[in-house]
């Protein structure tokens, strides 16, 4: 595939980035310096909670907007930052009266409601662990997670709790209370109401003490290859998170910023609710789910002007027969960041053609805890690739012989799997209960991530694919996302999901499932035209030898086509877990 670069200059930006000189601040950077930016607790320690919203209610931004609530009904709240410091102090006492203390597990399972933002305040305050749960699982995975987290607490909704919860609690002895969000009476001894205990809570709450290695989050992943593991992060975090919205999000005192992120996700907790708030920026929440014209009014009507969003998203919208600019003033914008899985190159290139502005992809995981590798406001985007290092962060291509040893591949271009030098605040400090699989992450002084990737002659990093997706075809490596990539080209492929299909002569065959744009029907011609276009931009031996059509491929909530399930679908396989399916 052709390289697309896209420059910069100066007169493409509406105020002066964070980041002005990559190379002169990755190479002098120093952790030690961003300790200068917090605050730090009168009762000493650090604590995200008091970093994020009480220094700045204590402040000169009191009353300036923290948080900007859109419900699904056309609600329109919002909450100063001294309303969130005293709402969520109101929420740590309610903890605190009952019962639940430092490193007690605390679950959330909510749509993004208010309350949920308040209360994830609120457990950090009181030392409590924030432990996110999606609201669109299931009953099994819910089980799992509040098991293997040892929930004390869950913070829930009417609905999803008689439907999703009540029928586990014989299940889950250790689950002390749940409080109901919308409950105006207490059910029992054990089923609360939100109401009923705020209302009675004082809204003064002093933080103790908290070293920054305590715990402060426990993230699951998704489990799409096997049982979901805990991932523990600590307070100390958010020196990734406050330097990552700096640079990355190049967040400014006057940005209104929007995460279209669930809070079920990490996405949602670090970029939808933590670093915004770090640089006491405004926060627009969402509580509707994807659509088009609510998503280009709220742009227009809120004056967004950071936008952090997900390749399925991009791709949506890209499918849609629309002219946004001469529909909608989104003038206020300035920056868009993409997550979830890799950016496309064609999504990079629509951005720069639709809306004016290129979309900037990043990589990171559930278990880096924040951004380290990312395409910079400032900086040259080579549509396709993930970006450089931040600064602070070592990232290498490592080769693993096979004695288990790791060697970095320092030559350009050569693929190997993506790895960290470890160190960085945000690291994952454990998976919870499983040390055992903990360490096996970590391989000759390098976090290993499970990516395979390749870094270029510009010290740029590339995608190919997870490592248990690589297709294995004629004595070929094949990575499932260059497949994506180039089929995306063709002007009739909205999105395409690539798979190895077993074949007895060959190992396997590359099979690709494409959804059609609108103005475009499935039919054999069209087949036979993809699978051309795939040779003439691949080669016969990496391009598709089979292509289904599909209207809407699996995704997860997070964005991330679900290859697994394809794959198991084409072969008659169980589907595992399907909790984080999209609806």
């Amino acid at each position: 595939m052709k390289e697309h670069k896209i420059e910069k200059n100066k007169t493409d930006f509406l105020i002066s980035p964070n980041l002005t000189d990559y190379e002169k601040e990755y190479k002098f950077f120093e952790w030690d310096r961003v300790a200068l930016e917090f605050e730090g607790l009168p009762s000493g320690g650090l604590n995200i909670a008091h970093e994020a919203i009480d220094r700045h209610a204590n402040g000169l931004l009191a009353q300036k907007s923290a948080l900007i609530w859109l419900g699904e009904d056309g609600q329109r709240r919002k909450f100063t930052f001294a309303q969130m410091k005293e709402q969520s102090a109101k929420f740590a006492n309610v903890l605190k009266s009952l019962g639940i203390a430092k490193g007690d597990r605390v679950f959330t399972l909510s749509t993004r409601l208010p309350e949920l933002y308040i209360a994830s305040i609120g457990i950090l305050k009181n030392q409590s662990v924030m432990c996110p749960l999606f609201s669109q699982f299931g009953p099994e995975p819910i089980l799992q997670r509040l098991q293997r987290g040892d929930a004390k607490a869950l913070l829930t909704t009417k609905t999803l709790f008689k439907k999703k919860v009540l029928p586990l609690l014989k299940e889950l002895p250790d689950l002390k209370t749940v409080i109901l969000i919308d409950a105006d009476i207490d059910e029992n001894e054990q089923v609360r109401s939100w109401n009923r205990l705020m209302d009675e809570a004082d809204d003064m709450f002093e933080i103790a003490h908290t070293n920054p290695e305590d715990m402060s989050l426990l993230h699951f992943t998704s489990g799409t290859t096997g049982m979901p593991k805990g991932v523990v992060h600590v307070h100390k975090a958010i020196y990734n998170h406050y330097i990552s919205g700096k640079y990355v999000l190049d967040l400014h005192k006057d940005d209104i910023y929007w995460c279209t992120a669930d809070p079920g996700w990490v996405t949602g907790t670090s970029y939808g609710i933590i670093t915004p708030w770090l640089h006491g920026v405004t926060n627009v929440v969402d509580e509707g789910e994807f659509d088009a014209k609510r998503w280009y009014s709220i742009l227009q009507n809120e004056k967004v002007s950071v936008w952090y969003t997900a390749p399925t998203a991009i791709r949506r919208l890209m499918r849609l027969d629309m002219e946004p600019l001469k529909e909608y003033d989104i003038s206020a914008l300035r920056l868009i960041q993409s997550v979830g899985e890799p950016l496309n190159p064609e999504a990079v290139i629509w951005g720069k053609e639709k809306l004016k502005l290129p979309i900037h992809d990043n990589w990171w995981q559930t278990e880096t805890g924040a951004i380290m590798i990312a395409n910079y406001i400032s900086e040259p985007i080579y549509a396709g690739s993930m970006g450089r290092p931040l600064p602070g962060i070592k990232a290498a291509i490592v080769h693993v012989d096979d004695k288990g040893e790791a060697s970095e591949v320092t030559e350009p271009n050569k693929e190997g799997e993506l790895a960290l030098k470890p160190g960085w605040p945000s690291m994952f400090r454990s998976y919870l209960h499983n040390e055992e699989r903990y360490a096996k992450s970590f391989v000759g002084g390098w976090y290993l991530s499970g990516d395979l990737a390749y870094r270029d002659e510009k010290g740029y990093f590339w995608f190919v694919g997870r490592s248990d997706d690589i297709i294995k075809t004629s004595g070929h490596m094949v990575g499932p996302f260059e497949v994506e990539s180039a089929l995306m080209e063709h002007p009739s492929v909205a999105e395409a999901g690539v798979i190895g299909k077993p074949d007895p002569m060959i190992g396997q065959i590359v099979k690709a499932f494409v959804s059609l744009k609108a103005g475009y029907e499935p039919s054999e011609e069209l087949k036979r035209e993809l699978i051309g276009f795939g040779r003439k931009k691949l080669g016969a031996a990496v391009a598709p030898k089979e292509i289904e059509f599909q209207q809407n491929l699996p995704k997860t909530r997070s964005g991330k086509i679900m290859r697994r399930l394809l794959k198991a679908r084409e072969m008659g396989l169980p589907e595992g877990d399907t909790s984080t399916l999209e609806d």
